[in-house]
């Protein structure tokens, strides 16, 4: 026996009634759904079985919860994103923990909770970041292993290097090595020491300039 529901979902502003309306027409469902906007608020009307309305609206509400979370702070000024939602918008696929460590190195407060990132860095600011780091690990994705590539990166983006020039520094300081037999690559050092002591001689040119 199919039903109909109508719930409310208020919103603060244009930007949040866009980016929800993307979100829910990405939603695949068996209910119908239809929206009818005002000024600060959409009615959502929702048709189908009942299980259907149940699981559009838990959905839905989903759905309002993430947007929020990524749209505005809290109140220590944090942010949330799910990481699929990062990628997505950014069109790439980068690896957790480079995204991780590249807003570290930009000096945002981050931390990992499962699937999402906590952040004060803003989301359009976050998806340019992620953006840019895919458009640097095309450049070296064939010639790296994961490892060294989870240092290059952030280093690159954190310092706006060309990734090419990363790897040639980290084999310079002896951090690193080009294997002929795999064509790539590698750390000759753990990834935290390679890090650290990139990072002191990248800190120490800046000094010198």
């Amino acid at each position: 026996m199919r039903a109909k529901r109508v719930i409310t979902i208020h919103v603060r502003d244009d930007r949040e009634k866009e980016e929800f309306m993307r979100e829910l027409q990405r939603l695949r469902l068996p209910a119908f759904i239809y929206v009818h906007g005002k000024l600060d608020s959409l009615k959502i009307n929702v048709q189908g079985t009942k299980d259907e309305i149940r699981d559009a609206i838990q959905k839905i509400r989903e759905i309002h919860t993430r947007v929020r979370a990524k749209l505005y702070p809290d109140r220590r000024g944090l942010y949330r994103y799910k990481v699929d939602d990062l990628l997505r918008e950014a069109g790439t696929s980068v690896s957790t923990p480079i995204i991780v460590k590249t807003l570290e190195l930009v000096g945002e407060k981050v931390e990992l909770r499962d699937d999402e990132i906590v952040t004060s860095m803003p989301w359009e600011e976050a998806v340019e970041v992620t953006s840019r780091l895919g458009e640097a690990l095309a450049e070296i994705a064939l010639q790296t292993t994961r490892q060294i590539r989870e240092v290059a990166l952030p280093v690159a983006i954190a310092y706006d290097l060309d990734p090419e020039e990363v790897l040639e520094r980290l084999v310079e300081l002896g951090l690193a090595e080009w294997k002929e037999d795999k064509f790539k690559y590698e750390l000759v050092k753990n990834k935290e020491q390679a890090l650290e002591e990139l990072l002191k001689a990248l800190e120490g040119d800046a000094d010198e300039d």
